[in-house]
């Protein structure tokens, strides 16, 4: 049997107690770790990213919406990268894709910046996240079922820069409404490249003036959408919101141009045909808004043209783009975004202190922007000036804003010693002005009224821009 060995005395041999440092040793600082090298990273990325949102680069954003067109759009976008030389991002929207296209652009990692949402907000409402989303200097809208060709990009930018007065471009195709089609030879898509490469060769001479781009690949500046604002998304799932933005470049004064020397393959349909039978009830619903809009336009176009000079770089703190809104009404409230209400008079806009009695009208940022802030209002005071001063009961109009119908329905928007025709029922509701003080008066009433520029509707957003 085993026994410990005693000390002298009958007690058991104890070391000497050290001290506590002693018996752990010299404390060492513990390094970082992974962790705290993550979150270091990942804070420092989120205040590099903060501090550069405005930046842009001398480049071309690409947009493409999508929906439920995952091969689709995994070809068109092999082909941007495959053809593709000048500086350029990916930017997709997916809108609420159910056949696994947010995985698919998740795997993707760097190569594009995407965006999915829980639901379908048509193809304006994806094009127009997109907008929001751009660094680029040019900005493109290109649908999913298109493939790019050799030199596609490089003469679409050739033909937009060659004229300051160019809004947008776009190419010629296979498959599409209007001018932009044309015959092509092959038959099957492997033998369309070898097309391409042979037709995309630059020339001037190709290039042709247009009333109407469709909207499956247009390229403008940034400082066209700046001054034009957003698309439409008050046009459902899609059409005709490609005809509406066409109409305000060229109220702008700005030529639209097919570029001929450009091709690029277009599917075409896709979203039509899985809209089914229901196509032709978004088509007719879309049209009426469209002609709410813009019936007799054709007489204002290039009106806009003397307020269109854009900012100095079009970033944030230059002097902001006035664009089309010297075609907005005076004497109104809106709002964007955030929780203040300005009220616009005199061409600028001034904080409302205090509760209206009546709805402002909601807008983009980009669109309140236009106007430069003055002094606060007094949301008593800015009342007043909003219900002005309605006929009298002889017909008789008074000086100050209020809506003139004719009897042929046209009505007119009363701004100081001004009359301003109201383009549309879309325009007349889109601000609000039915709800202004109306009278029914004959032409002659309007004869001693100084003629003003037209007023056309904002667009509707149905999301915070």
């Amino acid at each position: 049997m085993n026994k410990k060995r005693a000390s002298p005395g009958g007690r058991r041999s104890r070391r000497p107690r050290q001290g506590r440092r002693a018996a752990r040793g010299p404390r060492v600082r513990a390094l970082p770790g992974f962790g705290d090298g993550y979150g270091n990273g990942y804070r420092e990325g989120v205040q590099a990213g903060l501090q550069s949102f405005d930046t842009l680069f001398d480049g071309t954003s690409i947009i493409i919406p999508t929906f439920n067109q995952q091969e689709l759009l995994r070809r068109c976008i092999n082909s941007i990268v495959r053809h593709t030389e000048p500086s350029y991002e990916i930017i997709v929207v997916d809108n609420g894709s159910t056949d696994g296209t947010a995985e698919y652009l998740k795997k993707l990692g760097g190569t594009v910046r995407y965006r999915a949402l829980e639901r379908n907000l048509g193809f304006a409402g994806a094009c127009n996240i997109g907008l929001m989303m751009a660094k680029g200097q040019t900005l493109m809208l290109l649908n999913n079922d298109t493939l790019v060709t050799e030199n596609w990009l490089d003469n679409l930018l050739a033909c937009l820069n060659s004229d300051p007065d160019i809004g947008m471009v776009g190419p010629v195709t296979n498959f599409i409404s209007g001018e932009q089609q044309i015959p092509v030879p092959y038959s099957e898509i492997h033998d369309m490249q070898a097309f391409a490469a042979g037709f995309n060769r630059r020339n001037p001479d190709r290039w042709q003036e247009t009333e109407r781009l469709v909207g499956f690949c247009v390229l403008m500046r940034r400082e066209t959408f700046l001054r034009v604002g957003y698309l439409d998304e008050g046009f459902e799932l899609g059409n005709f919101e490609d005809d509406d933005f066409n109409i305000r470049v060229r109220l702008l004064g700005q030529r639209l141009v097919i570029a001929g020397d450009t091709f690029i393959h277009h599917v075409g349909s896709v979203s039509i045909r899985a809209l089914g039978d229901g196509f032709n009830q978004i088509h007719t619903k879309n049209e009426r808004y469209y002609l709410d809009k813009w019936r007799g336009w054709q007489q204002w176009a290039g009106i806009g043209i003397a307020a269109s000079q854009p900012a100095e770089d079009g970033r944030s703190g230059s002097r902001p783009p006035l664009g089309l809104s010297v075609l907005f009404p005076s004497g109104i409230a809106v709002q964007a975004a955030d929780a203040n209400v300005y009220w616009v008079e005199g061409g600028e806009r001034r904080r409302v202190e205090g509760v209206l009695p009546f709805e402002s009208v909601k807008l983009s940022r980009i669109d309140l922007r236009r106007w430069p802030i003055g002094e606060p209002i007094a949301a008593e005071e800015a009342a007043a000036r909003w219900s002005g001063a309605a006929a009298d009961a002889a017909g008789s109009l008074g000086r100050a804003c209020a809506v003139a119908l004719l009897p042929d329905g046209t009505a007119y928007y009363l701004e100081g010693d001004t009359a301003r025709r109201v383009l549309g029922p879309a325009a007349l509701r889109s601000w609000n002005l039915h709800l202004k003080p109306m009278a029914e008066v004959s032409p002659e009433a309007l004869a001693g009224w100084r003629s003003g520029a037209p007023i056309i509707a904002l667009p509707k957003l149905l999301q915070a821009l």
